[in-house]
């Protein structure tokens, strides 16, 4: 059931603990366009290398690339997003919003609207017209169509037409991939629910080419593969289902597709797709290009346009079903206590160091241990402001899974607390040991196992 008390609080928090801020805010910011302050850009990058791990690093058949955000328009032509990348748009004359057609029961004015485009009470709904979602721009000192560019709307391209590239420097047989880890730039004409639907947006994708008689068992293999990858990441299994799309929802280009979704506070959404592309985007490639991009499979004796089956998630969609599902309030001692219970191969920090008072020496020894933690590349953050409860419930609500608290006994035996976020639980462990007692614990947690 959707709950959109729990997104204002989560968007709240988002921001108090440094995790997600409006763009350019104090010039009253940019629409759905968002920054990831220092909690935010380290939980991005490790749900970004957890990806690249499972993805490449882990595999024989998978090779990264990173390719330009801008390329030749004809590119664009080709794969048919100048000419189909498109959305109805429906203004509505009596709040002044845009919207899209499919999503009319959205208005802003609150009006429900009916079924057909300018029936809705009290509204005047202009005629849908399309609008492309690419944003435009040119290249050199001339601004006319002839110097036209686009900032690419999904990085998937960028494989395509370096399909051969890949292939035959990384001497790769199909069936291999090529995953890589980009910005994305969408117009979009109602983006919303905080940086679910953006602008400006960073994706995961793979491309996975295969002879045309496998695409079956292989799309069966991605789909499964990438369920298993959300849930490695912590994520409840019961907030996670596959959706099939039925024949009126497929792309132009797809012959089967999944998307793994996931229930945020506003309902079941998209996390990633999975689409059988047959050899479409090869084939319009090649066509508009005159180029030939056909596998050649000498022991086969055979030449053929692999199809692609494609594996596409988006990043910070992943990070915001993270921080909704790792939310909780919960009762202790007659209050409530707000956190975050990430998963802590993911979590930001990894520790949170304080001294008991600020004085004996009891600082120097705890900014030691943090100084220890950070050249064991286990980020750590160092308190000693208010109460030892206070900053007990700041790095709960900031998801830091481990607390170490600096006493008296610790100038005596050298051994310090540590309090576990979730269970609450608290036991001794000697401060010089300290590292390698997260790397275990983190080794045990290990997302990707």
């Amino acid at each position: 059931m959707a709950d959109p008390d729990v997104m204002d609080k989560l968007v709240s928090l988002a921001k108090r603990r440094g995790y997600v801020f409006q763009s350019s805010e104090i010039y009253g910011g940019t629409g759905s366009v968002w920054d990831y302050g220092p909690l935010g850009v380290e939980l991005k990058r490790n749900i970004r290398e957890s990806w690249w791990s499972r993805m490449v690093l882990q595999r024989e058949d998978v090779e990264g690339m990173d390719s330009a955000i801008l390329m030749n328009p004809k590119v664009w032509e080709a794969s048919g997003h100048v000419e189909g990348f498109t959305d109805p748009l429906v203004e509505c004359r009596t709040c002044k919003k845009r919207f899209r057609q499919d999503q009319l029961a959205q208005m802003a004015c609150g009006r429900k609207p009916s079924q057909a485009p300018g029936e809705a009470e009290s509204c005047e709904l202009g005629e849908p017209r399309l609008f492309n979602l690419m944003f435009r721009t040119f290249m050199g000192p001339v601004q006319d169509d002839g110097h036209t560019v686009y900032l690419r709307p999904e990085t998937a391209q960028g494989s395509y037409v370096n399909f051969l590239n890949v292939q035959q420097t990384a001497r790769q047989k199909v069936p291999f991939g090529i995953a890589q880890i980009g910005k994305a730039f969408r117009n979009e004409i109602t983006p919303g629910n905080f940086i679910f639907r953006t602008r400006e947006f960073e994706q995961a994708e793979m491309q996975f080419f295969v002879k045309p008689d496998a695409d079956d068992e292989w799309f069966d293999y991605w789909s499964a593969e990438r369920m298993a990858w959300h849930r490695s990441l912590g994520i409840r299994p019961d907030r996670l289902r596959m959706h099939e799309h039925g024949p009126d929802e497929l792309a132009h280009y797809a012959k089967k597709a999944v998307d793994v979704e996931y229930h945020f506070p506003f309902g079941w959404k998209e996390l990633e797709g999975v689409h059988n592309r047959t050899d479409f985007d090869l084939a319009r490639h090649q066509e508009t290009s005159g180029k030939r991009l056909e596998y050649i499979d000498s022991g086969a004796g055979e030449r053929f346009l692999p199809y692609v089956i494609e594996t596409a998630v988006g990043v910070d969609r992943t990070l915001l079903a993270v921080l909704a599902d790792a939310y909780v309030e919960e009762e202790v001692e007659g209050e409530t206590r707000v956190l975050l219970k990430l998963h802590p191969r993911l979590a930001p920090m990894k520790a949170a160091v304080f001294p008991l008072v600020k004085k004996d020496g009891l600082p120097e020894i705890a900014r030691g241990i943090v100084k220890d933690l950070r050249r064991a590349a286990l980020p750590a953050f160092y308190d000693e402001s208010g109460s030892i409860g206070r900053r007990y419930r700041r790095q709960d609500e900031a998801g830091t899974p481990w607390c170490v608290t600096v006493d008296g006994e610790s100038a005596e035996d050298g051994t310090v607390t540590v309090r576990d976020r979730d269970s609450l639980d608290q036991v001794r462990v000697p401060a010089e040991g300290l590292v390698e007692w997260f790397r275990d614990r983190l080794a045990e947690a290990d997302p990707a196992s």
